[in-house]
């Protein structure tokens, strides 16, 4: 508990309100953009640049479509492909499914694909269709393409710098999260002790030792007890994620069998093997700790027990028993 209520420390992380403050930036530059808002929804990109379908240019200049495609084609020589190009299936596909309540869902009676102007092309288009209107609406255009290029530009940066900073604080809290571990770990208490005595009573003390057992294994754990039931099952649920678990007991009862499958289908898995050989019971830690417990885990604190930490070396002696590997 205390350390999810340490760890909600970053509510006013430096990087988050740094991260606020850009996306606020983001929102009072975008609210200064004055062009006509209507243009800047039916400019779109392809191939790389900004551009405008012949319709809706056509409806900007008060004109037909087939008027404005017609006299570019008089004037073929002044719309290079970097002024005007006509869409690709593909590409005529992508932008009606990304914008799909466009203009571009209303080209449904047309027999080929729609043309599309650039910047420059807009400004060529005011010499060729020789109007005040045309030259005016070129104009407003022109304006929008600008202001949309700038915007663009503007946003990519600021988003950089968002990314920036969300990215530090990320890198921040997982090093905070690092100091926090060692300070908890550091506060757990000293080392289990070697050896010692349980007395008649000593359920929940002596449950708790054996708990502690438990949680201090990082990578494995090996239990050898002729008598274990579900509770055992229950004890050995309290080890940390990804450290496994081996039992070796006497035999391995129909209603063991029947606790074991039902435990391991929704918890992470406890392996039951048999060993008849032993008649008291060790707990392995990590294949470097070797307790020798007076009880079986199951029946701790009922009777007087005795443990105790064997120095002996470990790997060697797992060998022995035949519960290595």
């Amino acid at each position: 508990m205390f350390k999810r209520c340490f760890r909600n420390y970053d509510s006013r992380h430096p990087c988050r309100v740094a991260t606020a403050r850009v996306l606020q930036e983001i929102k009072l530059k975008t609210e200064l953009m004055r062009s006509d808002p209507d243009i800047r929804s039916e400019i779109y990109v392809v191939r790389s640049v900004q551009v405008m379908l012949d319709k809706d240019l056509a409806e900007l200049y008060g004109v037909e479509t087939k008027v404005l495609n017609q006299a570019v084609k008089r004037n073929a020589e002044r719309f290079p492909e970097q002024f005007c190009f006509q869409l690709t299936v593909s590409e005529y596909s992508n932008l009606r499914s990304q914008f799909v309540t466009s203009s571009l869902n209303e080209y449904g009676g047309r027999r080929y694909f729609p043309y599309v102007f650039t910047e420059q092309g807009v400004a060529m288009l005011s010499a060729v269709l020789r109007s005040a209107t045309a030259v005016q609406v070129s104009i407003r255009i022109m304006d929008a393409f600008v202001e949309m290029r700038h915007f663009l530009s503007m946003s990519g940066s600021l988003y950089d710098r968002v990314e920036r900073l969300e990215n530090k604080q990320i890198a921040d809290k997982t090093e905070i999260d690092g100091k926090f571990d060692k300070v908890f770990e550091a506060l757990a208490g000293p080392d289990l002790p070697k050896q010692g005595i349980f007395c008649d009573g000593q359920i929940y003390d002596a449950y708790e030792f054996a708990s502690g057992l438990v949680r201090k294994a990082k990578k494995s754990l090996v239990l050898i007890d002729n008598y274990i039931d579900d509770t055992v099952l229950t004890m050995m649920d309290k080890r940390r994620p990804g450290v496994s678990a081996v039992v070796y007991t006497k035999a391995i009862s129909k209603q063991l069998a029947l606790d074991v499958r039902k435990h391991n289908e929704q918890y992470p898995a406890v392996e039951i093997r048999t060993a008849a050989a032993f008649h008291d019971r060790f707990l392995i830690i990590d294949e470097k700790e070797l307790y020798h417990i007076g009880a079986s885990l199951k029946d701790l604190g009922q009777k007087v027990f005795a443990f105790s930490r064997l120095e002996l070396p470990v790997a060697e002696t797992m060998e022995i028993l035949g519960v290595a590997g």
